[in-house]
């Protein structure tokens, strides 16, 4: 649920920067190297209008570590925080609350109904399973949040959502579930009671600079205006995954894996093999639920299409 986009407002421009530009003539920077790099390294096929992107994330990395272009793609081999820093520049997400409202909608009705039909056979077995759903390409956070909110909303209590990205800065602003006024009025009203304003910002900020974790310090924003309800992070967890490894990043199969305005950045046989994986970590009669008009190529003999006029959704039939 997230776009592969620059964020608001103009990027750097590395022309109005002398040393960038100094760095650049220097090492003479083949563009398309690094795109390939980026490729081998997440699957992204990074397009051409988003080459001074990838540019200035390359420049902005150096010169935070006092290299130039040249050296830093030497260093990169063996240096997997240097690695993570230039990933997390190039992969700026933009993600919005309630971005899709017909897939939410869906995901809760098939909740509702799944803890209906689990509460019938808890009172026979004792036991009752979990709601599990897995947000992938999950940017900051905001439609994990999101299901999150709907879920409780019902209220329903028997779910867990796992959200996984491969931007390792998204997945610590996720975690920490902070945003700014902008977001809350994309939340409906019925999914305000999960939303708390920050009691003091400039408290909240000093605390988390002098006295909390790491994590916290990395991703405080002077910006957020509110913050999730502790009751929904009970439910959610986030981890950091590439979705073109073959490990998942869960032994659980998931009710419903969502994965939207992602998998156009690949290559279409890279698109084959991760929606293989997913429909693998998909339990019998879950869901993927892909952006409308995506991967419409695809033909899995243990999938079918489900017929929606909103979502573009698939079920799993076979094993």
């Amino acid at each position: 649920m997230n776009n592969f986009t620059q964020p608001d407002g103009d990027p750097i421009q590395s022309g109005k920067n002398p040393l960038v530009t100094d760095a650049r003539q220097e090492d003479s920077l083949d563009v398309q190297q690094w795109q390939r790099y980026i490729e081998q390294e997440i699957g992204f096929v990074l397009p051409d209008v988003q080459l001074q992107w990838l540019i200035n994330a390359i420049d902005r990395t150096a010169l935070a570590h006092g290299l130039t272009a040249n050296s830093l793609w030497h260093q990169l081999p063996n240096n997997t925080m240097l690695r993570q820093q230039l990933l997390d520049k190039v992969l700026i997400h933009e993600s919005r609350f309630f971005r899709h409202m017909p897939s939410i909608e869906f995901v809760t009705k098939y909740a509702r109904q799944h803890q209906l039909t689990a509460s019938d056979r808890s009172s026979d077995n004792g036991s009752s399973e979990l709601f599990r759903i897995w947000s992938v390409g999950c940017a900051s956070g905001q439609e994990t949040w999101s299901l999150a909110m709907s879920l409780a909303a019902e209220p329903l209590t028997n779910y867990v959502i796992l959200g996984t990205d491969v931007s390792q800065q998204a997945i610590l602003q996720a975690r920490l579930g902070q945003y700014d006024k902008r977001q809350q009025l994309l939340i409906p009203a019925r999914c305000q009671q999960f939303v708390q304003p920050l009691r003091d910002k400039s408290e909240a900020h000093q605390s988390n600079f002098y006295g909390l974790s790491a994590v916290k310090r990395a991703t405080t924003s002077t910006h957020a205006d509110w913050q999730i309800a502790p009751i929904l992070q009970q439910r959610v967890s986030f981890a950091l995954h590439n979705i073109i490894e073959k490990k998942p990043p869960t032994s659980h199969l998931q009710h419903v894996i969502i994965c939207q305005n992602m998998l156009l950045y690949f290559r279409k046989f890279d698109q084959r093999d991760i929606l293989a994986r997913l429909s693998e970590q998909c339990t019998l009669g879950g869901y993927i639920i892909l952006a409308p008009g995506e991967a419409l190529f695809w033909r899995p003999s243990n999938m079918r299409r489900i017929a929606h006029p909103q979502v573009n959704v698939w079920q799993k039939i076979h094993a």
